[in-house]
């Protein structure tokens, strides 16, 4: 049994279709719907870009080799719309054959029990998500009612000067990917539906994204990977900062929560985090080398384009 049609237009939908590579929020060059190496049907790499009909047969060719066969497997005499479901929750979380609503819907017990063990699968790092909890949502419409969820079409012809939320994100998800674009410089304003298109595409092209101003999977991952930078640097950058300037008799500036910052601005702050925060303070730098090089891409773009081909 296939994926249909419609549901690989739901996976779209929720995946995105990112036709040029980009770094997931772990790291990993990612293209086309959430396609990684693991995936097995391609290697992202840096600057790659695929068209949307490939990105459409390499999800197929991922679909046949890992992800039908595993839902075939354990639920047997599926209709489309349950099949298509199975799918989609195993593509997301890889769990299909261990997810205890499965045991439960092929025993075709009642859908309140279903629904219940099925929106468990609600949490990232341990916690539920806002997201997680609307994408089961949709999912259980297809699974019980065949309904696919369709791209909202407005009846107005959207501005080129608004950018445009390209995933279904709820108000929550967006007020907060709207604080950190504000946080990181970018002046996007208050009204989620006024986002102005010109600080996205600065963002985007800030980060060697396409800049086009639409706001979907590649620039929310990597305004992810600039939170979790800030997050995980920040201890290490108070140590970093207050040994290396005490050492150099430097002026150091109060209140610098990342280690990017000063590895971007200063020239010396490689070698003091080396020696202060060692292999550690090293590793988190070549983790979020992509982070450094949107730093540094005004000034140094040369040095921008090389940390991320790397």
């Amino acid at each position: 049994m296939q994926t249909s049609d419609k549901g690989i237009e739901a996976l779209a939908l929720e995946e995105g279709d990112v036709l040029r590579a980009y770094r997931c929020p772990a790291g990993r060059w990612t293209i086309g719907m959430g396609l990684t190496a693991a995936s097995g049907v391609i290697k992202p790499r840096p600057g790659m870009v695929i068209t949307a009909q490939q990105s459409r047969d390499l999800t197929r060719k991922a679909l046949a080799a890992k992800y039908e066969p595993r839902v075939a497997l354990v639920m047997t005499g599926a209709k489309q719309h349950e099949f298509d479901a199975g799918v989609l929750f195993d593509w997301n979380t890889g769990a299909i054959q261990k997810a205890s609503w499965v045991p439960l819907w092929a025993r075709k017990a009642a859908r309140s029990a279903i629904e219940t063990k099925y929106r468990l699968w609600n949490k990232g790092g341990g916690e539920v998500l806002p997201g997680l909890v609307a994408r089961r949502e949709r999912e259980l419409l297809i699974l019980f009612y065949a309904s696919y969820p369709v791209a909202k079409e407005s009846r107005f012809r959207p501005s080129v000067s608004i950018a445009r939320w390209a995933l279904p994100v709820d108000f929550a998800e967006k007020l907060a990917a709207m604080l950190a674009f504000d946080k990181l410089g970018y002046k996007v304003g208050t009204d989620p539906g006024a986002i102005p298109a010109a600080e996205i595409r600065r963002f985007q092209s800030d980060h060697g994204l396409t800049a086009d101003g639409r706001i979907g999977r590649a620039t929310l991952s990597t305004l992810q990977r600039r939170i979790d930078a800030a997050a995980k640097t920040k201890p290490v950058a108070l140590a970093a900062v207050g040994t290396a300037g005490a050492s150099s008799g430097a002026t150091v500036p109060t209140g610098t929560s990342e280690v990017t910052d000063w590895i971007a601005a200063q020239p010396w702050a490689m070698g003091a985090a080396a020696g202060v925060v060692g292999i550690w303070g090293l590793w988190l730098a070549w983790r979020y080398r992509d982070v450094i090089a949107a730093k540094v891409s005004a000034r140094a773009p040369r040095l921008a384009a090389f940390l991320r081909s790397i």
